[in-house]
């Protein structure tokens, strides 16, 4: 069977085509590694899901389900960690 070696490569994909930045509260901070080449994060949560600009300002791109209070928060979340955002944009994009 190769069900085993099958689940590892696709965890393995997984976590590099969509690498967590950081947690936070009750948010996942991600990147998609196939989107465009401006620099944002994607943000996840059991209420919805975002995706915020990091260029030329921090400001949302889209968002689906998260309430004013949770983009808020989550706006708070990206500027506190911003510097960790960018590094690990770099590192991952190689940009």
């Amino acid at each position: 069977m190769h069900d085993r070696n099958f689940l590892g490569y696709f965890i393995f994909r997984y976590d590099t085509l969509s690498p967590t930045v950081f947690r936070a509260k009750n948010y996942r901070f991600f990147f998609f590694s196939r989107e465009e080449s401006r620099m944002h994060i994607h943000v996840n949560s059991t209420e919805g899901e975002s995706k915020f600009w990091m260029e030329p300002d921090i400001e949302i791109a889209y968002n689906k389900g998260l309430s004013m209070k949770a983009l808020n928060e989550a706006y708070a979340l990206i500027k506190e960690h911003e510097d960790e955002i960018r590094k690990c944009w770099k590192e991952h994009f190689g940009s």
